[in-house]
C-alpha cells in the first residue's frame, strides 16, 4: 500500500513527486515505458523556464526534474498504467504487466498530446523546424519565413505571436474561412507579416536536417505546389490524455479533467489532477509545474485529514 501514486512524468508529475516526497509521502510515480518526460522531450532549447538564464535543452530539464524527485526518494517505475479504479477509499491502478498497485491518493498528470498532420517526416524534423509551440520555439526563427497550419484561435494566436520574430508568416488552412473568433481573425488579417493560403493542406514536409519547405495540396482540385519555408508550426489542436478516466472522473466541455476552482481536486475524493490534463489554455512547462505543486499539497492535506479521521475513530472505540 502506497500513500500516493503519481501517473505521468512531465513537469506536473515530477514536480508533484518532488513536493510529495519532501512531505514524506514516498510517492510511486509511473513514468510510462515510452513517453518519459512528456512533450518537453521533443523540445530543443527551453529559454523561458525560470532558473536557466542561458536556456536548457528540454530533455536535460526533464532529467534534472527526475533527479530531484529521486533525490527525495520518489520511486519511479518505467511502465504504463492501463486501468484505474477510483471507486473505493483505496485507489487502484493496474500497470501493463497486470500488477495492481494501491494507494490512498492518486495524482493524474498524464498531460496532453499535440495533434499531428500524420506526415512521414513530421516526427523526424520535430525540433528541426517543425514545432507545435510558438512560445517555446518562436525565438529561433528571427528573420525567417515560416508557416502555421490551422484555422482556429490557437493558430491565429501562434501566427500573430510569431510575427515578433519572423519576417514572413503564412497561415495554411484547409477551408476558405477561419474557425477562429472574429477578434482573433481581424488581428491576423491586419498584420502585414501574415499571408493566408486558403483551401490548402500539406502533403509533404521537406528537409534533411532542417525544414526547407512543404508541398501544398489544394483541397479543391488536388493540385500541388511547393512552398519554401524555414519552419512549420502545427496548430490544429491538442488532446488531453484522459482516456483512462472517461466515465470515472468528471470532464469539462473541452475534454480536460474538471477540478474545483484553482485546486487539483477532481470529482472523486482522493484523486487529484495536474498539468495539461486540466489546462486547455496555457499548456506551458512552468504552469504545469505549478499545477503539480498544487496537486501534491492537496493530496498531502487529504491524506493528513484522512489519517486524523482514522485516529479519532480508533480513539473513540
Amino acid at each position: 500500500m502506497h500513500q500516493i501514486i503519481i501517473i505521468g512524468s512531465g513537469p506536473a508529475g515530477f514536480t508533484a513527486a518532488i513536493y510529495a516526497a519532501r512531505a514524506g509521502l514516498k510517492p510511486l510515480l509511473f513514468a510510462s515505458s515510452v513517453a518519459i518526460g512528456g512533450e518537453l522531450m521533443n523540445t530543443t532549447e527551453v529559454e523561458n523556464f525560470p532558473g536557466f538564464p542561458e536556456g536548457i535543452q528540454g530533455p536535460d530539464l526533464m532529467q534534472k526534474m527526475q533527479e530531484q524527485a529521486e533525490r527525495f526518494d520518489t520511486e519511479i517505475v518505467y511502465d504504463d498504467i492501463t486501468e484505474v479504479d477510483f471507486s473505493g477509499d483505496i485507489k487502484r491502478v493496474t500497470s501493463s504487466d497486470g500488477t495492481v498497485h494501491e494507494a490512498h491518493a492518486v495524482i493524474y498528470a498524464t498531460g496532453s498530446a499535440y495533434r499531428k498532420l500524420g506526415l512521414a517526416d513530421e516526427d523526424r524534423l520535430s525540433g528541426h523546424g517543425v514545432s507545435w509551440c510558438a512560445t517555446c520555439d518562436g525565438f529561433f526563427f528571427r528573420e525567417k519565413t515560416i508557416a502555421v497550419v490551422g484555422g482556429g484561435d490557437s493558430a491565429m494566436e501562434e501566427a500573430t505571436f510569431l510575427t515578433r520574430f519572423a519576417d514572413k508568416v503564412y497561415v495554411i488552412h484547409r477551408r476558405d474561412e477561419l474557425k477562429a473568433s472574429k477578434i482573433m481573425q481581424q488581428r491576423a488579417f491586419d498584420n502585414p507579416k501574415i499571408e493566408f493560403i486558403w483551401n490548402s493542406g500539406i502533403s509533404a514536409i521537406h528537409g534533411e536536417s532542417q525544414v526547407t519547405g512543404v508541398t501544398l495540396q489544394s483541397t479543391v482540385d488536388g493540385t500541388e505546389r511547393e512552398l519554401a519555408l524555414d519552419g512549420l508550426f502545427i496548430a490544429i489542436g491538442n488532446d488531453p490524455r484522459t482516456h483512462l478516466v472517461h466515465g470515472k472522473l468528471e470532464l469539462t466541455s473541452e475534454g480536460t479533467i474538471a477540478v474545483e476552482g484553482r485546486s487539483s481536486r477532481t470529482s472523486v475524493p482522493g484523486v487529484f489532477a495536474a498539468g495539461d490534463v486540466i489546462d486547455p489554455s496555457y499548456r506551458q512547462a512552468i504552469t504545469a509545474a505549478g499545477s503539480g505543486t498544487v496537486a501534491a499539497l492537496d493530496a498531502e492535506h487529504y491524506i493528513a485529514a484522512r489519517d486524523q479521521q482514522e485516529a479519532t475513530a480508533a480513539a473513540a472505540v
